[in-house]
C-alpha cells in the first residue's frame, strides 16, 4: 500500500492501480481514439456500492454518475496526462492521475471515505445565526460560504466569521442564495434570511458555489457569486441520520432527525427532516432561543430524464437580542452586559425579541439528458418577521443605559461637573442595571394614568407574501460551446405595521405621536386595544422580471464566457393610515417607482499547465436601490427620496490557482466600486436647526473595495497538513455624498415650518473614511492531524485587524461647525480638536485560537460521528464592530460632551463571544 496526496486528504490505493496506470503509459501511441474508463465506487467502511457518484476527467468536465451497484463507464477521446476526479457530497474527493493511450482502463474497486469536514457546517451555522444582533448591529457573509472547498473561503467562514469578517468587504446582499433555482434574497434589504432554513443542515448540504464573478449554470449572479442549494430527494443516499448537539453560543441544545427513502420501484423518493433548537439564554445573558424546523421533499421520476419535486420548508425562530455598549457602560457593567432583560415575578424576561416564521413551498420540474438541462421551479413564501420592544409615551425612558441615568450626564452638565450626582448615578446603575419590568407595570396601573398606557410591549412586524417562478435552460452546442439562459418573475406584497402585544396592566393606548401630539391615524380609533395595529400601517408592492443569457466556450487549456442580464423592477407604497402629520401624503398609493437594470460580465481561464492556471473576470452593471432606502419615511408618508437613481457597479478580479505535489491554493486580487448609492438613517439629533427625531437621507454615495486574498494548503505528511490564509483589503468611502435632514413640521414655527420638513445640508466629507465592514486585515495559520483510524484534530491561530466603527454622516457636514445662536462658525472652534473628535481609529486587533476535533466509527452497519469545536480558546474580550452616535449634531455640543473624557453619546460597540464550544454527535444507518 502507498499513500497518494489528493487535495484535502490522503488516499490509499492498492498496487493494482499502479499497474493500471503503467499499462496506460505502455499502451500510449499518440493515436486519438475513444478510451473507456470503468470502475466501481464503494463505501470505504461497509464496502457497499455508492449510487450517483460523479466521475469526470478534469480536462473535459463532462461527468458521468455511478449506477445502483456503484459502477461507472466513462468514454473519452483525451490523450496524454489526465486527472480523473471522483466526488460526492459528504465524501472525500479522489483524484487519479492517468495517462490516456489506446488501451481501455479498468480501475476496479475505488473506496470513498466519509468526509468529516461536512460536520463543520453545523459549527458554521451557529456562527451565522449571531448575525443582526440588533438594527445597528454587525453582520457577516459567512453563511454564504458553506459549500466551499476553497482554502481561503473555508477559513474565512469558520474562523474569521467570529469577528464578522466579510469576504472582500461585501454585504451579504452581494451574494445570491438560490434554493432549487428560486432566489432567497429579500426585496427589503437584499439579504438572504438564514433563519428561513435554520436547523436543516442535513438537507441543505447539497450546495454548489460559484464564487465571485465566476460563471454559473443557474443565474447571472452578484459580485460575491451564487450558492445553489438543491433539495431534490434523488441526489442523496437513503438512510436515517439522528444528531444531538450542545453549545453555549446562540442555542444550548439541538436535536435533528433526517430520513431519506431512496428511489422506490415506482420512481418516488422522499426526504423528511425535523429539528429543534432551544436555550433559556445563549452566550449573552437574556438572549433566549426557541426554534423548530420541518422539511419535506417528495419527488417522482416520470422517466429516465424527467424529475418532478415538491419541497416544503417551515422554520420558526425566536431569540432575544443584545445591545451595543458605550465605553462608559462597558466599564460599569462589563463588555458582555445586556440591558434588555430583567426579572418579573422572579422569572427572567427579555424586552427585545426577534421572531421569524416564513414558510416556503416549492414545485420544480427537472429535465436532464446528457448535458442538456431544462428546469422550471415555482415557489410561494409567506409569513412574518417581528421585532419586539418596549414603547414609552409621556413617560421616562426605561432603558437602564439611557444617558440621563449614567454618571456622564452629571459630569457633562452645562453648569459644571456634578461629582456627587455622578457617584449616585453610578451606584444606582450598578444596583438597577437590568430592565425594570415591575416598575413599568406599576406605572401603567397608577390611578393617575386612568387606564392609559405609559408603557407597552409592542412589535414592529413585517409580513410578506412572495410568488416566484424561475426557468433555466442549459444547452450544449457540441463539446466546445454551452448556452445558459433563464427568466425569473417575482411578485411580493410586504405589509409593515406595529402591533400591541401587551398593554402591561393598562386598558388602552392613546395612538398619537409623542413629540407633536398629533394622531397617527385620523380615520381610526385613537384608543387602541391589545392586539390592534397602531402607529403605522402600510404595504409595499414589488414586481420583478429579470432574464439572463450566458455563452461559454471551452478549448484545451482555455475557457471563456460572456453573460448579460436585463431586469425591470417596480415599487409602490400603499398607506392604510391617514397620518395627521402628513395628511396629503400618507393615505393611499404613492407613485410607482420603475427601474430598469442591466449587467454584463465576462471571464477568461487560462491553463498555463495542468498545475497552474489563471482566471480573470470583469463586471459592469446597474441595479435599483434597496427598497428600504427608497422612501424618506415609509412608516408615515409616500414621500420618495428626491432624485433617487439606480446604483452602478464595476468589478474585476484576477486569480492564480496552483496544485503542486502536496501544495495547492489560490492568490487573488480584486477591485469593486459601488456608485450612486442611497442610504436613509433614523435617529434623534440635537442640531443647529433644533432637536428632533429625523430621517437622514444620503445620496450619491460611493464605496470602493480592493485588496488581496491568499489561501495555501500544504501536506507536510500523509496525515498532517498546514494552511496559511491572508486577506488584506482597503475598503473605504469613495465620494462626498449629498445629505439632507427630513423631519415632521407639525408644531414647528418660522423657517422650520417653511422648510416643508426638509433641510439640505450639502455634502458630507466622508471620502477616504474606512467602511465598517469587519476586519480589513485577516491572517490565519492552521495545522491539522488526521489519523488513519478516523479521528482528527486541528488548531488555527487567527489575527484580525483594521476593523473600523461606522461613522456619523451629519457630523461631517458644514452645518456641524455652525453655531445655531450666531449662524456662523463657533468662536472656540479648534481644527485640531475637531479632527481628533472625528478621527476614525481602528478597533484593537483580535487574536483568536480555535480548536476542532472529530472522530467516526462504523458499528454494525451504523456510521457514528462526533465533532467538537472550541472557539476563542483563551477567552479574549474583543470588539467586533461599532458605530458613532449622531445625537450631538454640532461641534459645540460634541465638544462639551467630550470634555470630561466620558461622553454621554460616545460610540457604541458590539463585543464578540468569549470562549464557546459546539459538540455534535450523529448516527447514520
Amino acid at each position: 500500500m502507498k499513500e497518494i496526496g489528493t487535495g484535502n486528504e490522503s488516499i490509499n490505493i492498492s498496487k493494482r492501480y499502479y499497474l493500471v496506470i503503467l499499462a496506460g503509459i505502455i499502451a500510449w501511441n499518440g493515436i486519438a481514439q475513444e478510451v473507456s474508463i470503468k470502475g466501481r465506487v464503494l463505501e470505504y467502511l461497509d464496502r457497499k456500492g455508492l449510487k450517483g457518484i460523479e466521475v469526470e476527467l478534469e480536462s473535459e468536465g463532462d461527468p458521468v454518475r455511478t449506477d445502483d451497484s456503484g459502477d461507472f463507464l466513462l468514454i473519452s477521446k483525451s490523450k496524454g496526462s489526465q486527472n480523473l476526479r471522483i466526488s460526492a457530497p459528504q465524501y472525500q474527493t479522489l483524484i487519479f492521475p492517468l495517462v490516456m493511450g489506446s488501451e481501455d482502463i479498468n480501475l476496479g474497486p475505488v473506496y470513498l471515505k466519509r468526509d468529516l469536514e461536512t460536520e463543520k457546517t453545523d459549527n458554521l451555522v451557529t456562527l451565522t445565526e449571531t448575525e443582526l444582533i440588533d438594527e445597528a448591529g454587525v453582520e457577516s457573509n459567512s453563511g454564504f460560504l458553506q459549500a466551499t472547498r476553497d482554502v481561503f473561503l473555508n477559513r474565512a467562514a469558520f474562523d474569521f466569521g467570529q469577528v464578522f469578517f466579510r469576504v472582500r468587504g461585501y454585504d451579504s446582499r452581494e451574494g445570491a442564495i438560490l434554493i432549487n433555482g428560486i432566489p432567497m434574497n429579500r426585496n427589503w434589504d437584499g439579504r438572504p434570511q438564514w433563519n428561513n432554513w435554520g436547523g436543516l443542515n442535513d438537507v441543505m448540504r447539497n450546495q454548489e458555489l460559484s464564487y465571485g464573478l465566476e460563471a454559473s449554470d443557474h443565474a447571472f449572479g452578484r459580485p460575491m457569486g451564487i450558492t445553489l442549494i438543491d433539495t431534490s430527494p434523488f441526489r442523496v443516499r437513503p438512510g436515517i441520520r439522528i444528531s444531538a448537539a450542545a453549545s453555549n453560543r446562540t442555542y444550548r441544545n439541538r436535536l435533528m432527525t433526517t430520513y431519506h427513502s431512496g428511489t422506490g420501484k415506482k420512481g418516488f423518493s422522499h426526504t423528511l427532516s425535523l429539528s429543534r433548537r432551544w436555550a433559556e439564554q445563549g452566550y449573552v445573558t437574556g438572549t433566549l432561543y426557541d426554534a423548530y424546523s420541518i422539511f419535506l421533499s417528495s419527488g417522482v421520476a416520470l422517466g429516465p430524464n424527467h424529475l418532478l419535486g415538491l419541497t416544503l420548508i417551515n422554520a420558526y425562530n425566536s431569540r432575544g437580542r443584545s445591545a451595543g455598549l458605550t465605553d462608559e457602560v462597558a466599564e460599569l457593567a462589563g463588555p458582555r452586559y445586556n440591558p434588555y432583560w430583567g426579572l418579573l415575578d422572579g422569572a427572567r424576561r427579555t424586552s427585545r425579541i426577534r421572531t421569524t416564521h416564513e414558510p416556503l413551498v416549492m414545485l420544480d420540474y427537472d429535465h436532464t439528458k446528457n448535458d442538456f438541462r431544462f428546469r422550471i421551479a415555482a415557489a410561494f413564501q409567506t409569513g412574518s418577521a417581528g421585532f419586539s420592544r418596549i414603547g414609552y409615551f409621556d413617560a421616562p425612558n426605561p432603558d437602564p443605559t439611557y444617558y440621563r441615568y449614567l454618571p456622564s450626564f452629571y459630569l457633562n452638565s452645562p453648569i459644571g461637573a456634578n461629582f456627587i450626582g455622578a457617584n449616585e448615578a453610578r451606584l444606582s446603575f450598578l444596583k438597577n442595571s437590568q430592565w425594570p419590568w415591575s416598575s413599568l407595570y406599576q406605572a401603567n396601573t397608577s390611578p393617575a394614568q386612568d387606564g392609559r398606557a405609559a408603557y407597552v410591549y409592542y412589535e414592529d412586524r413585517r409580513e410578506e407574501d412572495t410568488f416566484s417562478i424561475n426557468t433555466v435552460l442549459n444547452l450544449p452546442l457540441g463539446k466546445s460551446v454551452q448556452i445558459d439562459a433563464g427568466i425569473l418573475m417575482q411578485q411580493s406584497e410586504i405589509s409593515n405595521f406595529s402591533r400591541l402585544n401587551d398593554l402591561m396592566g393598562a386598558t388602552y393606548l392613546l395612538d398619537e405621536d409623542t413629540f407633536s401630539k398629533t394622531r397617527n391615524d385620523l380615520n381610526g380609533e385613537i384608543q387602541k386595544q391589545e392586539g390592534e395595529i397602531f402607529g403605522y400601517h402600510y404595504k409595499m408592492d414589488v414586481e420583478h422580471l429579470t432574464s439572463f443569457i450566458q455563452t461559454r466556450f471551452f478549448w484545451k487549456q482555455w475557457d471563456f464566457y460572456v453573460a448579460g442580464e436585463y431586469a425591470e423592477k417596480s415599487f409602490q407604497r400603499d398607506g392604510f393610515f391617514l397620518n395627521e402629520r402628513y395628511p396629503d401624503e400618507s393615505l393611499g398609493k404613492s407613485e410607482r417607482l420603475n427601474f430598469r437594470s442591466w449587467g454584463i460580465k465576462s471571464g477568461l481561464s487560462c491553463g498555463i499547465s495542468s498545475r497552474h492556471w489563471i482566471k480573470a473576470h470583469i463586471y459592469s452593471g446597474r441595479r435599483p436601490p434597496l427598497l428600504k432606502h427608497m422612501f424618506v419615511n415609509p412608516r408615515e408618508s409616500n414621500r420618495v427620496v428626491p432624485g433617487i437613481t439606480g446604483e452602478s457597479l464595476f468589478s474585476y478580479d484576477i486569480n492564480y490557482h496552483l496544485r503542486l505535489d502536496g501544495l495547492k491554493g489560490r492568490v487573488s486580487a480584486y477591485y469593486t466600486r459601488f456608485q450612486h448609492q442611497t442610504e436613509v438613517n433614523f435617529f434623534y439629533v440635537d442640531s443647529g436647526f433644533g432637536s428632533d427625531f429625523v430621517q437622514e437621507v444620503v445620496t450619491g454615495l460611493d464605496r470602493l473595495h480592493k485588496g488581496l486574498e491568499m489561501g495555501l494548503e500544504y501536506e507536510i505528511s500523509p496525515v498532517v497538513k498546514a494552511t496559511v490564509v491572508a486577506s488584506v483589503g482597503s475598503l473605504e468611502y469613495a465620494s462626498n455624498p449629498e445629505l439632507s435632514i427630513n423631519f415632521d413640521t407639525s408644531g414647528a414655527e418660522g423657517e422650520l415650518r417653511q422648510s416643508e420638513g426638509r433641510i439640505d445640508l450639502g455634502h458630507t466629507s466622508v471620502k477616504g473614511y474606512k467602511l465598517p465592514r469587519g476586519p480589513q486585515t485577516a491572517l490565519a495559520l492552521g495545522i491539522e492531524y488526521r489519523d488513519p483510524s478516523y479521528w482528527w484534530v486541528g488548531v488555527t491561530a487567527n489575527y484580525l485587524a483594521n476593523n473600523y466603527r461606522d461613522i456619523s454622516f451629519i457630523k461631517r457636514t458644514r452645518s456641524f461647525l455652525i453655531d445655531p445662536d450666531t449662524g456662523s462658525e463657533f468662536d472656540d472652534f479648534d481644527e485640531e480638536i475637531h479632527q481628533s473628535m472625528l478621527m476614525q481609529e481602528p478597533l484593537p486587533p483580535v487574536h483568536l485560537l480555535n480548536l476542532t476535533a472529530g472522530k467516526s466509527w462504523l458499528h454494525k452497519g451504523r456510521y457514528i460521528s462526533a465533532f467538537l469545536s472550541v472557539n476563542n480558546l483563551f477567552d479574549e474580550v474583543f470588539r467586533s464592530g461599532g458605530y458613532e452616535q449622531s445625537r450631538n449634531g454640532t461641534y459645540g455640543q460634541m465638544l462639551r460632551d467630550n470634555l470630561s473624557g466620558s461622553p454621554s453619546f460616545g460610540p457604541k460597540y458590539w463585543y464578540g463571544f468569549g470562549r464557546t464550544f459546539f459538540l455534535n454527535l450523529a448516527i447514520s444507518f
